[in-house]
């Protein structure tokens, strides 16, 4: 992993004191409580080809905010992101916040966490 810059960081901390974050570990749990929840994946559209928690649909960083309303009309629908880590996901939460998504959540530890709870496909 490599390392972030101070002002990432502080980009990052100041989202997060905006938004909800979900451990990774309560995923599972969640994704099976709702139906109707979205998993949505942030990463570059390279990494997503690589390997995804399956049942994942990809809207990368770049083009969230742009496509979010056509991909999830309802800003009532559960939304769960995730990216590498937790800190692109931090900051697309944030945003959709900001756009009235009412029920955003950033998965904690992102994809590197995801691997070892949840089944993926390449």
């Amino acid at each position: 992993m490599a390392d972030h810059s101070p002002a990432f960081l502080a980009l990052v901390d100041a989202a997060r004191s905006r938004i909800r974050e979900i451990p990774a570990e309560d995923l599972g749990d969640r994704l099976q409580a709702h139906a109707n929840a979205r998993l949505i994946d942030v990463r570059e559209a390279s990494e997503f080809a690589a390997g995804h928690v399956i049942g994942a649909q990809w809207l990368g960083k770049g083009i969230i905010e742009r496509d979010i309303e056509v991909a999830c009309p309802d800003p009532d629908t559960p939304i769960y992101l995730y990216c590498g880590g937790g800190y692109r996901s931090a900051l697309a939460a944030d945003n959709l916040t900001r756009m009235g998504y009412r029920a955003v959540h950033s998965v904690q530890g992102g994809w590197r966490a995801l691997q070892a709870l949840l089944p993926t496909e390449v």
